[in-house]
């Protein structure tokens, strides 16, 4: 079935009707589209356009139809163009010509303009509440292993944190990344039912009604736009690709954190594999795939933006691509967030390691600066003066807080006793909470 062909004198080429056909992509619409279809059906009662029976009569088929697909007892598929065709289709088969008028004061623009916003809008939110569920991971291990580390830039030891400061900074990038899909939420909480293909209807239609039934705030303002936005569907991939970036910076340090270098941590065997010819390997593969799953993102949202770039208004058929670009994207998202809270919750946490670590990086040579300059010595000074403690460290292989007092003052006369207690790790750590550092 065609929701058109009137004005065709010949019928559509087989590889034409193939190659246009996108039921394999947005039959997961169906029930939006149902709802929509619903929506839409009780206001053209509402407004006299259909009698109340024959709105009765189509609602009660269209739930029909949705029952038994969610029962698994009608099967989505056949030669339809989409998922509209085919609830269409099912339902005129269902109950006759009555089915015709479903279609009254409504175009297929502002129909899939409807579905994909409606799918869009409940995805984000699942999509939230899996950040959170990571968040609840990452907080939860944090609070079970305040541990001592290093804290690194460019890679090199710098300054003692502990493992929880480090992996609630994640908490903190995941806490702005739902910020950003709630914000896409708010802002696309618009139903642009009642725009026809672009430019409305002639029919007396009760836009408000039926923004109300879908859970909408408001109508769209715009019809042309209504029906051309994809801004949505921009802004949650955008979102996406944000917060794959997190997790893929994340996924990098587990990678580093669990080799034999570091001996940080232990991926749990669940999320990790082997080697077909090395026995002796554990792979941390959940994480990498995680990390190599960012670009699929980044890709998607790059093709929508593609597809876009060049349109001119209202819909055209480029349009039929933004849906699986934003499937892509979504499916990527969820399952990567669902691994990494996972693989974070099972992970073991090598407390030894790290306090090892700390010791062997002059990790409290900045605090060794801050102790000069509270002596009255200016930072450059400080600072050259550090950097000859630590050379001297390196040649007699001591840490700062094993040298004499001696040593230290052979160096630097401002130096006294109460150095020692100044560069303490644990005081370190101490004095960073106080000043809410270490949160």
């Amino acid at each position: 079935m065609k929701l058109w062909g009137g004005r065709f004198r010949k019928e559509e080429n087989k590889l034409m009707e193939d190659f246009n056909s996108s039921l394999h992509v947005d039959q997961r619409l169906y029930a939006e589209d149902i709802k929509g279809s619903v929506a839409h059906v009780n206001m053209l009662a509402h407004s006299g356009l259909l009698t109340r029976q024959e709105g009765e009569e189509i609602v009660k088929g269209l739930l029909a139809i949705l029952e038994e697909i969610e029962a698994g007892t009608l099967e989505i598929g056949g030669n339809y163009e989409d998922i509209h065709s085919f609830v269409e289709a099912k339902l005129t088969e269902r109950i006759g010509a009555t089915a015709k008028k479903l279609h009254t004061a409504r175009s297929r623009n502002d129909q899939v303009a409807v579905d994909i916003r409606l799918y869009a809008k409940n995805k984000a939110h699942e999509v939230m509440q899996s950040i959170e569920e990571l968040q609840a991971s990452l907080e939860a291990k944090a609070r079970e292993n305040n541990v001592i580390m290093p804290g690194y830039t460019h890679l090199q030891r710098a300054q003692v944190v502990t493992f929880q400061h480090h992996l609630m900074a994640y908490y903190q990038m995941l806490r702005r990344d739902k910020l950003r899909i709630a914000n896409a939420i708010e802002i696309m909480n618009e139903s642009p039912l009642g725009c026809g293909a672009l430019a409305g209807t002639t029919h007396r239609i009760d836009r408000e009604m039926t923004a109300k039934a879908l859970g909408f705030a408001k109508p769209v303002d715009n019809f042309l736009d209504g029906v051309s936005d994809r801004d949505y569907l921009l802004e949650l991939m955008s979102g996406f690709s944000i917060l794959m970036m997190h997790l893929s910076r994340l996924s990098e340090e587990l990678i580093l954190w669990s080799s034999q270098e570091f001996r940080f941590v232990q991926i749990d065997d669940a999320y990790s594999t082997g080697s077909s010819i090395m026995p002796q390997k554990k792979n941390p593969d959940a994480a990498e795939l995680i990390r190599g799953k960012t670009g699929r993102v980044y890709g998607s949202l790059t093709s929508l933006l593609t597809t876009m770039k060049g349109l001119p208004l209202a819909y055209n058929k480029d349009m039929q691509e933004d849906k699986e670009a934003f499937f892509n994207a979504l499916d990527t998202v969820l399952s990567c967030l669902a691994i990494m809270s996972n693989m974070i919750a099972t992970m073991k946490v090598n407390h030894e390691q790290m306090k090892k670590a700390v010791k062997a990086g002059f990790l409290n040579a900045t605090e060794v600066a801050d102790y000069l300059v509270s002596k009255g010595v200016a930072f450059r000074d400080a600072h050259s003066i550090v950097g000859a403690i630590v050379i001297y460290c390196e040649d007699h292989q001591k840490a700062i807080e094993e040298l004499t007092l001696e040593e230290l003052q052979q160096i630097s006369p401002y130096i006294g006793d109460d150095l020692y207690a100044f560069i303490d790790y644990e005081n370190i750590l101490n004095k960073g909470i106080k000043v809410g550092l270490l949160r």
